[in-house]
């Protein structure tokens, strides 16, 4: 038998978790009935620092649920860094993982394929979105572009995936070899080059609570993707640079010949607006290349991306 982690990362979810508790609960039992998993698996859930209930709630179906474990960490990290924590600590503990938000909206009934296709061999398997129609319309297209613009900057993803997914113990540890603290597991889990396989599933709606990935943090957490797995922006900038340089020397001529032929006017509105133009340019480009000089300064530092500070282990 082989024994199953279920890894749920947490920040805020005291109003969802206790429902989510239940149905994983509920899958971990049936597929030990049926004997696809050891009799000791169980549900690792990770508290991000939450600032309500969470930790409590978690505590108190540790003490009378056998298959309720958890993992507190000191503080706020964010999502990925949580994921990244729980992964690492049932690597140790488990055969394979199974990762998935609290709030259940992918779909837990695809779990038990998941398991299947790792006893025949895979050692990573993608939940993969087949629709999206519980999402408004902005989110789904910002969802779908966010994709798109991965596969445009060279960044390896699977389409529709998010963080639904089963990883062996030996791709858990492989994963931890990756020392980068600008995490980006949809990225960084591609990279492994395992036996994998893809479930699909549709999305379903958030029962409760409010999502965790705002706008604001999702555009954070696209171009967090993108400048840790691509200098593609760096390349564009040089490419943005060669025509301003090449519409230059062409104006100048063109500036030129005018003279020349007696049909300059004067006209500073043009100049001063160039000038403005080619400013601001130059400063949103001194930023991309600032945010890669920024990420190398945080990697050159090499700080943990957690600090554990309980472990409510049942084996302990």
């Amino acid at each position: 038998m082989q024994r199953l982690m279920i890894v749920v990362p947490c920040y805020n979810e005291e109003e969802i978790l206790p429902y989510s508790i239940e149905k994983l609960t509920g899958v971990i039992k049936n597929l030990i009935k049926k004997s696809k998993i050891a009799s000791n698996s169980g549900i690792l859930f990770v508290n991000d620092g939450s600032k309500d209930k969470t930790w409590e709630i978690i505590q108190n179906e540790y003490a009378k649920n056998p298959y309720v474990y958890g993992l507190g960490l000191a503080g706020n990290v964010g999502h990925q860094n949580a994921l990244f924590a729980g992964l690492q600590t049932a690597a140790e503990i488990c055969d394979f993982s199974i990762s998935i938000d609290a709030d259940l909206q992918d779909d837990i009934e695809v779990i038990e394929q998941m398991v299947d296709e790792y006893l025949s061999g895979a050692d990573i398997v993608y939940g993969v979105r087949s629709e999206r129609k519980t999402d408004t319309f902005f989110k789904r297209f910002t969802a779908q572009s966010f994709y798109r613009i991965m596969e445009m900057m060279g960044v390896k993803t699977v389409y529709n995936h998010a963080d639904f997914r089963l990883m062996s113990a030996r791709a858990m540890k492989q994963l931890g070899q990756y020392k980068e603290r600008n995490l980006f597991l949809r990225g960084m889990v591609p990279l492994i080059g395992y036996k994998t396989a893809t479930v699909t599933y549709a999305r379903k709606e958030r029962l409760a609570g409010e999502s965790k990935y705002p706008l604001k943090k999702m555009l954070s957490f696209a171009w967090d993707g993108i400048t840790s797995f691509s200098i593609k922006p760096i390349s564009m900038i040089m490419a943005f640079g060669g025509v301003i340089v090449a519409c230059s020397v062409i104006a100048f001529i063109y500036t030129l010949v005018s003279y020349f032929m007696g049909h300059v006017s004067p006209g500073w509105s043009s100049l001063m607006i160039s000038i403005w133009f080619l400013g601001g340019v130059q400063l949103l480009f001194i930023g991309v290349v600032g945010q890669y000089v920024g990420k190398t300064y945080i990697e050159s530092k090499e700080r943990p991306r957690y600090n554990v500070e309980k472990f409510l282990n049942h084996e302990e």
